[in-house]
């Protein structure tokens, strides 16, 4: 057996400080922005010479914060509703036999200061302090497929929830969104829309509450009722 040895060649800087709540897909929250910052030997500017021509890249990273070693043959995609198993080669499951991962995402922007390089990602599906193994460019005349067929995950999720504020958490958000030069309240309604809980709590509701870290904040919510969340509080601090 080969084994082959790889070095972060930078490392992603996100909202998502916990694996709850990261959506389980690139791109489908589009008000997700991280930063990318090459390290050395890989920061020079020429690296990225001629990247700022395309609108979005692949970035292949390492799942850092899964076991390494605790992977099985088969595991329980969201999508068939946590109850049915498939392969493991048929998910993109984060508990693998080589812990990689694989998004594509909008380049926004290239920023190089002091000689350092940042790229500017949007529609991102990563834990902050990920480790990026590789850049590349998406073709759209081979990375796209329009013929292509999804299996058992052919469509994109239904965003079936309505996301409600209360009214300390409404004022909360106005602090969060100007801290952090964000629109924290539509990143909340995007990610609560998807429903970010594991498959076998889905359809319960009550008074349950949800907390995730999310920037520097917790985020809380509950279910109301059948398709209504309420996003309970947001612990952000007055400067």
């Amino acid at each position: 057996m080969n084994n082959f040895t790889l070095s972060a060649i930078g490392y992603i800087s996100s909202c998502f400080k916990e694996k709850f709540t990261i959506p389980r897909q690139p791109r489908l929250l589009p008000s997700t922005v991280a930063e990318l910052v090459l390290e050395e030997p890989y920061s020079a500017p020429e690296i990225v010479r001629g990247l700022e021509g395309f609108s979005h890249i692949w970035i292949i990273f390492a799942f850092h914060a899964v076991p390494v070693g605790q992977w099985k043959p088969t595991v329980r995609p969201p999508r068939l509703g946590g109850n049915k198993r498939v392969g493991v080669f048929a998910t993109r499951s984060t508990h693998r036999p080589n812990p990689v991962g694989l998004s594509v995402v909008d380049l926004l922007d290239i920023q190089i200061d002091g000689g350092k390089v940042k790229l500017i990602l949007g529609g991102c599906d990563f834990l902050d302090g990920t480790p990026v193994l590789d850049i590349k460019p998406y073709l759209p005349y081979v990375d796209s497929i329009p013929e292509a067929q999804g299996g058992f995950a052919p469509d994109l999720p239904e965003k079936s929830l309505t996301v409600t504020f209360s009214e300390s958490s409404e004022k909360q958000c106005t602090l969060a969104s100007e801290r952090f030069s964000k629109d924290v309240k539509v990143l909340i309604s995007e990610l609560l829309a998807l429903d970010p809980r594991p498959a076998y709590r889905v359809g319960e509701f009550g008074e349950r509450i949800y907390a995730t870290h999310l920037y520097d904040f917790n985020l809380r919510w509950r279910y109301l009722e059948q398709g209504v969340v309420e996003v309970v509080d947001l612990d952000v601090k007055e400067d």
